[in-house]
């Protein structure tokens, strides 16, 4: 059994649609971010590691080198003949629409790239760059806009200096889906003064949006973050591993069965990571997931179908 006998990943989904593996590629274009630059804020999100901070793109190793340098891994590990381009590192969506396009645009014109998957901030996101996104998924590129989230609670997006609220996520994923744009929405369970209700109730509140793909984060304290100061101080506590299993299966059992998971969990570097030490083992972690939902005799979506027997069997 794998976890994929239980969830909805991103990797079969792929497989199925393109008949192969299709793999993402993470580019680094040397984006900043509204919250850094003073647009909005500077030090940006208390748990994000200042030090890895890349502040412009022509710095950095062009589009096309990181997508042959991650090729060639992706070859000789997987097998993999087919990409995605994802653009990871900080807000790929924070320049002006023309240097957007040409970094997108060196992207799609690698022949064994089959779209683009873009993570940024739901305050990022205006108009013509959802217009420019469509045009790729026009053209039949793969396209994925990944908005993190974090949590649907303002409080807990305050705490930790995110910057924007719930109201703009909202905006932007109507918009996004108003030009039929799929949108994947990060999600961080153990936000400081949240507990499991919220990690519930913020997937509620993005299911009745309407999404197409989830990733589920643990949040992990790394070096040279405002939260690694919060945690020496004892104001902070991370999550248990269990914790972490059980809370990710509630909300994949709450889950319909037709939303993607892109990921179930996320990693730190172990130089960097101060804790919780867990968040090193990626495979231990969603090895920990398949196993908690075995135990249950669960899987994506059984929650809602208990509730629709329920229901049914309570209507006269």
């Amino acid at each position: 059994m794998a976890l994929s006998d239980y969830v909805n990943t991103f990797g079969q989904d792929l497989l199925r649609r393109y008949g192969q593996r299709v793999h993402k590629l993470a580019i680094n274009a040397g984006f900043t971010c509204p919250n850094r630059d003073g647009s909005k804020g500077r030090g940006g999100c208390t748990f994000c590691n200042n030090a890895s901070f890349n502040p412009s793109a022509r710095e950095s190793p062009s589009v096309a080198v990181q997508i042959e340098a991650g090729r060639r891994v992706l070859a000789r590990r997987t097998g993999a003949k087919k990409f995605i381009a994802y653009f990871q590192a900080y807000t790929n969506t924070y320049a002006d629409v023309e240097y957007l396009a040409q970094l997108y645009d060196e992207a799609v014109a690698e022949s064994d790239v089959v779209g683009l998957s873009v993570g940024t901030r739901p305050d990022c996101v205006p108009s013509q760059v959802l217009d420019l996104l469509a045009d790729y998924q026009a053209r039949g590129y793969e396209v994925w806009l990944e908005l993190g989230l974090q949590s649907a609670f303002d409080e807990a997006l305050e705490r930790v200096n995110r910057g924007h609220g719930f109201a703009e996520y909202r905006q932007t994923v109507l918009a996004a889906r108003q030009r039929g744009l799929p949108v994947c929405t990060h999600l961080i369970i153990g936000m400081p003064g949240e507990d499991r209700s919220h990690a519930l109730e913020s997937l509620d509140r993005v299911l009745d949006l309407g999404v197409d793909g989830l990733k589920l984060h643990p949040l992990h304290v790394v070096k040279g973050t405002s939260l690694a100061n919060q945690w020496r101080r004892g104001e902070y506590q991370t999550l248990e591993y269990e914790d972490y299993l059980s809370i990710a299966a509630d909300l994949i059992e709450r889950t319909p069965p037709e939303v993607i998971y892109h990921r179930a969990t996320g990693t730190c570097a172990a130089d960097i990571l101060l804790a919780p030490s867990w968040c090193a083992k990626k495979w231990a972690v969603l090895n920990g997931i398949e196993n908690e939902l075995k135990s249950r005799q669960s899987h994506q979506g059984a929650a809602l179908a208990r509730s629709l027997l329920a229901v049914g069997e309570t209507t006269p």
